[in-house]
């Protein structure tokens, strides 16, 4: 197959309008399985957190997770959406390997939550609304590993293995409306979208939206318009992209790749797609069913759910404070200019400070921690700030003992090094590499006195009244204790000995 002529997004936007839908899946953090009492947790032996109703086996029913079914109206309301008095499930019907019942428990013309919108906050400040049609419950699948192959696809695979301890994790779609009018910005749309999203269900604490182990996944829908129609193009539906990076890679890719197939006089495939991160590509998956190839029909073994508006109600009364809200709070609260405001949401420290502030530190220290150390330490280990393997509340610890005086600032950065390394909690890390500061005067005498001693010549200049040499000292002392010592002390010491 030869390679898809590509064209110059500048010409893109100048021959046709872009068309976004983002559905994007995301696995709740509930103790238990959708449908079952298998523990929810990520990983495991193959195969061992499985059940059979989670398997599908003869003579099992299911019963539905009722904080599932709790997280999904939070979902819906933090999403502005109506919360359906009336709501029922339903059998999507498809082979395929890792789905152990062939049919997935869904909802679909009678989803929880409808009619919804999300505000972004763009790059240049911009806000752009995008709406969201529904929001439904469902069920996951398992896991296929193809083994042996180059690309870890089934295409070339040796044999596959089946892994179904992720089937019937619970799951809700959100999907959107057709978002039109982005033009240019599609791309920098859909990662602001998936964006927004994972820092609204972070804080609603209904899962951890880990989109490396695919706990939040995005399927980015593209189509184009020619300049000056009104008529949707033939969408592709790129799957489970799984980076904030990727989903805006992919929507680019994919508009590049239309145009190209378009402006050659062809017609675009109605078509799922795959995304290869190494290359920035997308490649061709299997065409896309309609509605009616799923064979929906009402689950005959489980009953309607009808929230009350006063479950309805009492669910809305315990929403957080949601991303944006904080935002504009310690915006006024920090004095910050609205560059400075984007610069850190950017940069994706600005909610990381807050929780650290909210953990009892001040702005200032918790600020100078995320955009410089510990943004150093990400691009290090090229990884989102929001995945560096440490809290804001151990940030939190770790200025606090720096402001009690138990750390100094480089002692402190060794042991945030140790909470990345998975040595513990801030205190275990200081404590097991011995980092605390020597507060110990007749510790400190020793030192200074053996530091003098090694350098008379400076000692003579110090009682000479050359205060200034007195660094010298203070650096030999520091060296010496491993930069465990005070440095103010160790100077007051110095010039108490040579006086």
């Amino acid at each position: 197959m030869s390679a898809p002529t590509l064209v110059n997004y500048d010409e893109v936007l100048e021959r046709f309008d872009p068309v976004l839908g983002l559905e994007v899946h995301v696995e709740l953090s509930t103790a238990t399985k959708m449908f079952c009492g298998c523990a929810n947790e990520f990983g495991g032996e193959p195969n061992s957190r499985v059940c059979p109703t989670c398997l599908g086996l003869p003579g099992s029913l299911p019963v539905v997770n009722e904080e599932g079914v709790r997280s999904a109206m939070k979902i819906g309301l933090a999403l502005n959406c109506e919360i359906v008095p009336w709501c029922r499930f339903a059998r999507k019907n498809y082979f395929y390997p890792d789905m152990p019942k062939n049919f997935q428990t869904s909802q679909y013309d009678e989803p929880i939550a409808v009619n919804g919108w999300l505000d972004l906050e763009l790059e240049d400040g911009s806000t752009f609304r995008v709406e969201i049609e529904r929001a439904h419950m469902e069920e996951d699948t398992g896991k296929s590993l193809h083994v042996g192959g180059a690309t870890g696809r089934i295409h070339g695979a040796d044999y596959s293995l089946l892994d179904y301890n992720r089937a019937g994790v619970p799951l809700i779609e959100i999907v959107t409306k057709p978002i039109v009018g982005t033009g240019e910005r599609a791309p920098q749309v859909a990662r602001a979208y998936v964006t927004a999203l994972r820092d609204l269900l972070r804080s609603l604490e209904v899962s951890d939206v880990r989109m490396d182990q695919g706990s939040l996944r995005c399927d980015a829908n593209v189509s184009l318009m020619p300049r000056g129609t009104s008529e949707f193009g033939t969408r592709t539906e790129t799957k489970n992209v799984n980076s904030l990076r990727s989903v805006e890679r992919a929507v680019r890719y994919e508009m590049s790749r239309q145009a190209g197939v378009l402006l050659a006089g062809e017609a675009i495939v109605q078509e799922t797609r795959h995304f290869d991160e190494a290359s920035g590509t997308t490649s061709a998956g299997r065409r896309k069913e309609t509605a009616e190839d799923y064979r929906y029909f009402p689950e005959p073994d489980l009953v309607p759910i009808e929230p009350s508006r006063q479950w309805v109600d009492e669910l809305r009364a315990t929403l957080p404070e949601l991303p944006w809200q904080r935002r504009k709070r310690v915006q006024t609260e920090w004095a910050l200019s609205d560059e400075e405001l984007r610069d850190l949401v950017n940069a994706g420290a600005l909610d990381l400070i807050a929780a650290t502030v909210d953990a009892g530190a001040p702005s200032g220290e918790a600020r100078s921690w995320w955009v410089s150390y510990l943004t150093q330490q990400a691009n290090n280990r090229a990884v989102p700030l929001d995945e560096l393997p440490i809290t804001a509340a151990q940030v939190a610890r770790v200025i606090e003992l720096v402001a009690s005086g138990e750390l100094t600032n480089n002692l402190a950065r060794q042991a945030v090094d140790g909470v990345l390394a998975g040595e513990g909690e801030p205190d275990e890390v200081v404590a097991a590499r011995g980092l605390k500061v020597v507060s110990d005067d007749s510790a400190l005498i020793t030192a200074v006195d053996e530091a003098l001693a090694a350098q008379p010549d400076v000692a003579d200049k110090i009682r000479g009244g050359k205060v200034a040499a007195a660094g010298a000292i203070v650096g030999a002392v520091m060296k010496a204790t491993r930069g465990q010592a005070n440095a103010q002390r160790v100077r007051e010491l110095i010039l108490e000995r040579c006086s």
